[in-house]
């Protein structure tokens, strides 16, 4: 159970992670800040996003970890947050920004991302 609660926390973490990181471009091009927009503004809202990224990674990695009674090693951890988190990017670019589109190299380096979680979990 404790995995599976990790994993979640890990999900909203990099869903706020996104949206601190990128989400300012998407306003933009809709045009609800202006390329004027002073960049410190952009900032405090994207570390307010960040607050909340926080408030779920580090309980997710503190759960997560075998040494605090989890099921993840440290590099088991990061690796699955690696994949989640290009997997919600990935999402995020799809539905937000109609320009962009997935392309052959794409697939490729995400079956890399699945060769990287088996191989962090073999024995």
């Amino acid at each position: 159970m404790r995995g599976i609660g990790t994993i979640l926390l890990l999900i909203v973490s990099n869903i706020f992670m996104t949206f601190a990181w990128y989400g300012h471009l998407k306003l933009q091009q809709m045009k609800l800040i202006s390329d004027n927009t002073p960049l410190y503004i952009v900032i405090l809202v994207s570390w307010f996003l960040a607050l909340f990224e926080y408030a779920c990674q580090v309980p997710a990695n503190r759960i997560g970890f075998v040494g605090n009674g989890g099921t993840f090693t440290l590099m088991q951890l990061k690796v699955i947050q690696e994949v989640i988190s290009i997997s919600i990017f990935t999402v995020f670019t799809i539905v937000c920004f109609k320009g962009e589109t997935l392309q052959w190299n794409h697939f490729v380096a995400f079956g890399c991302l699945i060769a990287a979680v088996f191989f962090v979990f073999l024995k």
